[in-house]
């Protein structure tokens, strides 16, 4: 891990919401406008949620990245849990398993740059997203 990582245990609410205001803190810190920010937090939201959901505890990891003149940040979401039986299906539009009308991986893929997931059953998941200014 880089120094400066910023990590939210997800156990609940409260530690979603936490998560959520740092991604914003962070992203506005890096130089992302407020739209942007509040969108990197959505974003967030959606991936706390889902270790709250699912998985019951998990960390998201905030960091700032830098590739040549660039400048972005990070955001891993890692978790222990049941990982995602069906990694093709999550990421389809308006598939939820749960019969919420989040935003889904989907959304959380158009909302960042870059989008990597790498789930294990039994063994639990970890997404990794970038957004870049």
């Amino acid at each position: 891990m880089h120094n400066g990582d910023t990590r939210i245990w997800i156990t609940g609410e409260a530690s979603v919401t936490q998560a959520v205001l740092a991604a914003k803190k962070l992203s506005v810190q890096v130089g992302f406008k407020d739209y942007q920010a509040s969108m990197i937090a959505s974003a967030v939201s959606e991936l706390a949620r889902n270790i709250e959901k699912y998985a019951q505890r998990g960390e998201i990891v905030l960091r700032t990245v830098r590739h040549g003149y660039s400048t972005g940040i990070e955001i891993i979401a890692q978790d222990e849990g049941p990982g995602i039986a069906n990694p093709e299906e999550a990421m389809q539009d308006h598939y939820s398993s749960s019969g919420t009308l989040g935003l889904g991986l989907p959304g959380v893929k158009r909302l960042m740059d870059e989008f990597d997931l790498k789930t294990e059953v039994e063994r639990g998941t970890v997404i990794t997203v970038k957004k870049w200014l």
